[in-house]
């Protein structure tokens, strides 16, 4: 069958119809495990009761006037989030992309308000901040680059993790404004820093006047077991950006900003045609008065403790498994060999799993997966990482 779609993905030879929880059904009624959630998408699983009530709520009254306009769920919707982040206040995109796109506006705009005319933000190596050109040249992967010069100029990597790295270039250019990153390094393999990185960075940016800007589009709304990833370090960052699990599936981005920065974009700065619409909002609301419900986030930490430990343990023996890293959800089992054949390999067996930086296996179930779900999904995965290393 011809298709008129783009070739932009390389995607399994599967279409779903319909999903339940943790389940999803293909178009020919078999059923799949699903520990990728839309890429940590569907965090409350499909077909979630209360994001479809609100959706199919709101449907009927109002989907879209447009930012000229107040929307009064959209501010909800800000109060909220404030509420739950420490923020100050939020701009509603439509994507991460955008959400980052909108932080490095905020950084770049900080740098000029100083008198800076050429504004250099720092990030990390291994680093995905999103596919659009400002937030590809922001990006610390050059696979993904191939093709797309000339990049934006006003951007530096340096190593993830790597403080000291940070301190000098910082002390060989007087340019830099911000530093974005990732509390944790979803697409570069599932990279979790040191406990105090984020601190450490929090304190650089406060020395020398920087904005410290935190991508959590992978990491928030609950993945790593806090509502936000920045909470288990106690701090706050001035720039957060969220999207993915904020709609469970209804496409919505948010950057929050606080303090200095808080105020940096004002009318004709920047806006979005969609962003912030009734729909997602109505969505975006019942994702956060489901996530903040009693133990759910303690679960999340739970349960990936649960799988980690049996991955440890059904996987102690083999020596080309370099590595098992988890944070609350986000869990990545490292080889050490690119591994691109075992998502097909799980596939065949009932189970979606995906591949990052070639050689991570990352997981990235919905919150409400259970206990037997959760020894099918590590029992599938162990035996076939066993058969692979074979």
């Amino acid at each position: 069958m011809t298709s008129h779609l783009m070739p932009t993905y390389a995607r399994q030879s599967v279409t779903f119809a319909r999903g339940e929880g943790a389940w999803l059904w293909d178009s020919t009624g078999r059923r799949y495990l699903d520990a990728v959630a839309g890429i940590a998408v569907c965090s409350l699983g499909h077909a979630h009761p209360a994001v479809a009530d609100a959706l199919c709520a709101q449907s009927r009254t109002l989907l879209h006037t447009s930012n000229l306009y107040g929307v009064g769920l959209q501010a909800q919707l800000a109060d909220r989030l404030a509420e739950l982040s420490g923020m100050d206040n939020v701009f509603f995109s439509n994507s991460g992309a955008e959400a980052n796109e909108a932080a490095l506006k905020i950084a770049r705009k900080y740098g000029h308000q100083k008198g800076i005319d050429e504004p250099v933000v720092l990030t990390m190596e291994k680093s995905f901040h999103g596919r659009t050109m400002g937030t590809l040249s922001a990006t610390g992967n050059t696979k993904i680059k191939q093709g797309f010069a000339p990049l934006l100029a006003g951007f530096r990597h340096v190593a993830y993790n790597d403080v000291p790295a940070i301190e000098a270039e910082l002390a060989a250019d007087a340019n830099i404004v911000a530093i974005m990153v990732e509390p944790v390094q979803g697409e570069g393999g599932v990279n979790i820093p040191a406990p105090d990185y984020l601190n450490r960075i929090r304190e650089l940016c406060d020395r020398h006047d920087l904005l410290m800007i935190l991508d959590e589009i992978q990491t928030g709304v609950g993945r790593t077991g806090r509502f936000l990833a920045y909470q288990h370090n106690g701090i706050l960052p001035d720039v957060c950006t969220m999207a993915k699990a904020l709609g469970n599936g209804v496409p919505i981005g948010a950057c929050l900003a606080r303090g200095k920065a808080a105020d940096v974009l004002t009318a004709g700065n920047h806006g979005s045609t969609f962003g912030g619409n009734p729909l997602a909002c109505a969505a975006a609301l019942a994702v956060l008065n489901s996530v903040t419900a009693d133990g759910l986030l303690d679960s999340v930490a739970a349960k990936g403790a649960q799988i980690h430990a049996a991955l440890s343990q059904a996987l102690a023996g083999n020596s080309h498994v370099a590595a098992i890293r988890h944070k609350g959800l986000m869990i990545g089992v490292e080889l050490d060999r690119p591994c691109g054949e075992l998502v097909g390999m799980a596939l065949e067996q009932g189970v979606l799993i995906n591949v990052t930086a070639d050689n991570t296996i990352r997981l990235l179930p919905p919150f409400v997966i259970d206990d037997a779900q959760i020894a099918m999904l590590t029992g599938t995965l162990s035996a076939l990482i066993q058969e692979f290393s074979r």
